[in-house]
């Protein structure tokens, strides 16, 4: 499990550096979405990655890992929007958004760092594709909830679902480098 979290580690750099760049050109505009509109971007880019694994031909030459990294990036400031609510304004520094930023994505590596322990790292066994399709599934039930008002019976809340949303972005990313398709 040491290599996972090297390799953990390695795609979360890639994609820090996409939100902090993002945060240099863009600030913090994305304080002012409400939490469907972050489920709605990340159903947007799910989709998108699935439509391009099934498709035999493309219009455009783009790949899913731009789209992988992004999910994950949307997925760590969903939870920095469930935490601090909707803002009418953008209102982080860069320096405030990534301390939040960082702390979200160390909650997500301490999750993937349990669940890796007791689930045996079945995940390396699993195509990229059928990842794609769990995280498509996650959105769907977050969407499900946010119908529901946040409420639950018996399930876990949205928070939980952004946590495996990121760490399942970072498996499909890991195994695409290992097939050489994703350098970083």
């Amino acid at each position: 499990m040491k290599k996972t979290a090297e390799q953990f580690d390695t795609i979360i750099q890639k994609a820090r550096d996409i939100f902090v760049n993002k945060m240099r050109d863009y600030g913090s505009a994305w304080r002012v979405l409400r939490m469907p509109s972050f489920t709605d971007q990340m159903y947007i880019k799910a989709s998108r990655i699935r439509q391009l694994q099934e498709s035999k031909e493309r219009k455009v030459n783009e790949s899913e890992i731009p789209e992988f990294l992004g999910l994950i990036n949307y997925a760590a400031m969903a939870l920095i929007q469930l935490d601090k609510g909707v803002a009418d304004q953008p209102d982080l520094s860069l320096e405030e958004a990534v301390e939040l930023y960082d702390k979200k994505i160390a909650q997500a590596k301490a999750l993937m760092m349990a669940k890796n322990h007791d689930y045996g790292e079945a995940w390396r066994d699993m195509r990229v594709s059928s990842i794609t399709d769990l995280i498509i599934q996650k959105l769907y039930r977050v969407k499900q909830i946010e119908e529901n008002q946040g409420q639950t019976t018996i399930s876990e809340g949205i928070d939980a679902n952004y946590l495996d949303i990121i760490n399942y972005a970072v498996f499909a990313l890991i195994l695409l480098m290992e097939q050489g398709k994703f350098k970083v």
